[in-house]
């Protein structure tokens, strides 16, 4: 798929159109319809992505694109456990990874095939799912991550990129780009060459993550107060 080609730019058109109906969905007034709607997602996300990864695995694998070490597979893992039970580590998982890593493969994305093949469907439903699913569960259900939350996905990514970097040395693959950058152009090509622009990536996420923790901490905080003096 040519980057930033008709396909690309009417998947970012939905991707756009989508973020603030998730939001309006997840601040129905209805809870029973809330829950009903998080429930259906969260079912939807495994019944559409799983038997597409067992068709292209079964007809063209290969082991650099095809085995589950992206983080987006464990993204929309978490996307998916976040939506039916609403669990704290769950949803700030799906927040910090949907809306800082997840959406870079939006607007940078690494594939190799276009309209119609599966892969491009399995890959811009998946890519979509995991932010919309982020913000209706912070924006539009309103929960919200704290340090906690943050430093559990600190731990988790961290975990991530050690067994995937374990495993691209021995199978000579690149999953997370920890290897090498991608060959279409990323942000990843202003950040210097291997390792400095791993370790520069681990710094920038870790800081973005924390601006992204601390208008929600003091939120919580101010309402704390609230409730206290009221």
């Amino acid at each position: 798929m040519e980057n930033y080609g008709t396909a690309h730019l009417l998947a970012l058109g939905v991707f756009v159109v989508g973020v603030p109906l998730a939001v309006l969905l997840g601040r129905w007034e209805l809870r029973r319809v809330t829950w009903t709607i998080s429930r259906v997602a969260a079912v939807a996300i495994p019944l559409v992505h799983v038997p597409t990864q067992i068709v292209d695995i079964a007809t063209r694998f290969e082991i650099g694109v095809s085995l589950p070490l992206h983080l987006s597979d464990l993204a929309w893992i978490a996307a998916a456990v976040a939506l039916w039970t609403h669990h704290r580590y769950a949803v700030a998982l799906t927040y910090f990874w949907g809306l800082v890593l997840t959406t870079q493969a939006i607007v940078t994305p690494s594939l190799g095939e276009d309209f119609p093949d599966l892969r491009f469907f399995a890959y811009w439903f998946i890519h979509l799912m995991i932010p919309w699913a982020a913000v209706f569960l912070v924006w539009g259900l309103r929960l919200t991550p704290d340090w906690r939350d943050y430093r559990f996905t600190l731990a988790a990514t961290g975990v991530w990129a050690v067994v995937a970097y374990v495993f691209n040395e021995i199978a000579d693959t690149n999953y997370g780009y920890l290897q090498r950058k991608p060959s279409n152009g990323s942000f990843l090509d202003l950040l210097g060459p291997w390792p400095v622009y791993v370790l520069a990536e681990i710094v920038i996420v870790a800081v973005v993550w924390a601006l992204m923790t601390c208008p929600w901490v003091r939120r919580a905080t101010r309402d704390r107060r609230a409730r206290l003096t009221s």
